[in-house]
């Protein structure tokens, strides 16, 4: 059975400003991609924040059945949440640790439900670093983007 990646990527022209989310699944077997898809989607007033969790979510919620999968970030915002600041979030009634509410709380309640039909692994590279596959991501994500600008 092949190991499956999901790479996401967010992008915003000014911020808050018109924006996009891209994913590239990938079904790999060794170094060897078996399968492919790409997905985007944009918005036409957001945050770059936003975007980067839509992405997330948008490669977890395409997935039909509870599947092991690799999410590879380059949004250390999506990956420090979703492994971490999450879990205090939900214990103290989806309330930041000085009891403000949680920013784009509803997109986390999202991923968090999409998280947990599914067995993630989460990756942070690097963003613009010359990762061919976050590199991808970025492409999908600007041409999520492109109707909204």
């Amino acid at each position: 059975m092949p190991d499956l990646y999901a790479y996401t990527d967010g992008a915003c022209s000014g911020n808050p400003g018109p924006g996009g989310w891209g994913v590239l699944l990938q079904a790999k077997e060794g170094a060897t991609v078996v399968k492919e898809r790409e997905l985007k989607g944009g918005e036409a007033a957001t945050t770059n924040n936003r975007m980067e969790l839509m992405a997330a979510i948008s490669a977890l919620e395409s997935l039909n059945r509870d599947t092991e999968i690799t999410v590879v970030t380059d949004s250390a915002y999506v990956k420090n949440g979703v492994t971490g600041w999450i879990h205090g979030w939900k214990r103290n009634g989806w309330k930041t640790a000085s009891k403000k509410p949680v920013k784009n709380v509803e997109l986390w309640q999202r991923l968090d439900a999409a998280n947990a039909r599914h067995r993630v692994t989460w990756k942070w590279v690097k963003g613009h670093a010359g990762h061919p596959e976050n590199e991808r991501a970025d492409e999908l994500a600007r041409a999520g983007m492109k109707p909204f600008k």
